[in-house]
């Protein structure tokens, strides 16, 4: 059985950083020791002297628009863009064409990713108005959970009567992720944009069309049904200050029954930002206020906030650039979302043992993933080797996405990924990528 030696790490795991060596057989992590010799020259060695291993990021929401949208990614290029960007495993969401609202659509999509996916996957299924009998027919131990829309989305997706969610929330024992924004609330808002500007709408009026008051009302609805059913519930991409009000750090993550995502765009950006970046970085929900991105920082430092994703959704450059009307929300993250968490990490934002803690520990805790998101012997060695001192800048030819632009472009990140292993194989050293198949699809244990 192959095996790899990394000797001489900064070991990132649990809240600690150790100095230490760590052997890997075969898919797992065999041994981790402060000092491990090759038993044999068929061993490789990897010198890891001044690096920082990490376990594998899992990201837990991505659109990566197969099957129907490959004009804008598909899952060979976005997976491999998460690997050279350090994500391991990734949750891809519903919103494809067709939708992922049936069990066969649901295995489609499976088997596509088993046979062009570099990293870990999963996918949700999505929920309708319609679709009960389906969501019941889903394995929960063969799926991450439950996805459902709470504001516009791509075609019938939008699930807006009440008495079906309600009967959603009581059926079923999955995660029930959700997006939350108020359809009333952003019709209106949109309107009186509409009447006063046309088409062309200036695009810092985004965070006031899908406003504070658009995602409260629907993200305080979501978790009031939560706690009358018992649902178990995951709140996606919190982007105000107020919705933070709304979590609670009390009781360990493991025994929460609602929890709540912030993305890395509403970390990083915020409504100073629209004036240069434009419809790059219209997202749904919006980027919104400095002050609502300070606050979001409060609570993913303090554990109200469990999980750090990207929302990945990329879009044509073509598309992006249309006036604020035509053009779509979402933007490509996976292959910059830890370099601009351990960038926060040098501006003394956060902790390096804390992004492992929200990008690692933290998805694979919440969706109960099987040996992934940490450095553990017996886990699967999905493992990230960084440089924090090599820096890069974010240009047209490092860019891996199929869209071919970044919201992060001119920006310089001073830490490198450098290599990426993936059930033990080693996928991505120093900007190329291996010919080896490594993924597999997630486990639960559920």
């Amino acid at each position: 059985m192959k095996q790899t030696l990394i000797k001489n790490a900064h070991i990132v795991n649990e809240g600690t950083v150790f100095n230490g060596d760590i052997l890997i057989e075969g898919e797992y992590i065999k041994e981790i020791s402060d000092s491990i010799s090759a038993k044999s020259s068929d061993v490789h060695v990897i010198d890891a002297e001044g690096k920082y291993l990490l376990p594998g990021a899992i990201d837990d929401q991505v659109h990566f628009r197969e099957p129907g949208l490959t004009h804008k990614a598909n899952i060979e290029t976005e997976s491999k863009a998460a690997i050279a960007g350090g994500i391991t495993s990734f949750v891809e969401m519903p919103n494809t064409n067709p939708q992922t609202t049936t069990v066969e659509k649901l295995e489609e999509k499976f088997a596509i990713a088993a046979e062009t996916s570099s990293a870990n996957y999963s996918f949700m299924f999505g929920g309708t108005n319609d679709n009960l009998d389906e969501i019941l027919k889903v394995d929960p131990k063969s799926v991450a959970g439950l996805k459902l829309f709470l504001g516009s989305s791509t075609g019938n997706m939008l699930v807006d009567n009440p008495e079906v969610l309600e009967k959603i929330f009581k059926s079923t024992n999955m995660v029930i992720s959700v997006h939350c924004e108020d359809e009333a609330t952003i019709k209106k808002n949109f309107q009186e944009h509409l009447d006063k500007y046309g088409e062309d709408i200036p695009v810092k009026c985004h965070p006031i069309i899908r406003s504070e008051d658009a995602c409260y009302i629907s993200s305080s609805k979501a978790i009031e049904l939560a706690k009358k059913t018992g649902a178990r519930l995951h709140v996606f991409h919190l982007s105000t200050g107020k919705e933070t009000k709304l979590f609670s750090n009390k009781i360990p993550l493991k025994d929460k029954k609602i929890t709540a995502e912030v993305c890395v765009h509403h970390l990083w950006f915020s409504d100073e930002d629209y004036d240069k970046k434009g419809t790059l970085i219209k997202w749904n929900p919006a980027v919104k206020t400095k002050e609502d991105r300070d606050q979001l920082w409060e609570a993913l430092l303090d554990d109200r906030i469990d999980v750090i994703a990207t929302d990945h959704a990329p879009h044509t450059i073509e598309e992006k650039k249309n006036v604020y009307t035509s053009a779509p929300s979402g933007g490509p993250l996976v292959q910059h979302a830890l370099p601009a968490m351990l960038e926060m990490y040098h501006r003394g934002k956060i902790s390096i043992e804390k992004v492992v803690e929200k990008m690692c520990h933290n998805p694979a805790i919440l969706f109960e993933i099987e040996k992934r998101g940490y450095i553990k012997e017996g886990y699967f060695a999905d493992l990230v080797l960084v440089d924090l001192n090599n820096p890069w800048t974010v240009k047209k030819e490092n860019i891996l996405y199929k869209c071919g632009w970044s919201p992060f472009e001119g920006t310089t990140f001073r830490s490198r990924i450098t290599h990426t292993f993936v059930n033990g194989s080693l996928v991505y050293q120093n900007a190329k990528f291996s010919k080896v198949k490594a993924a597999k699809r997630l486990t639960f244990n559920r």
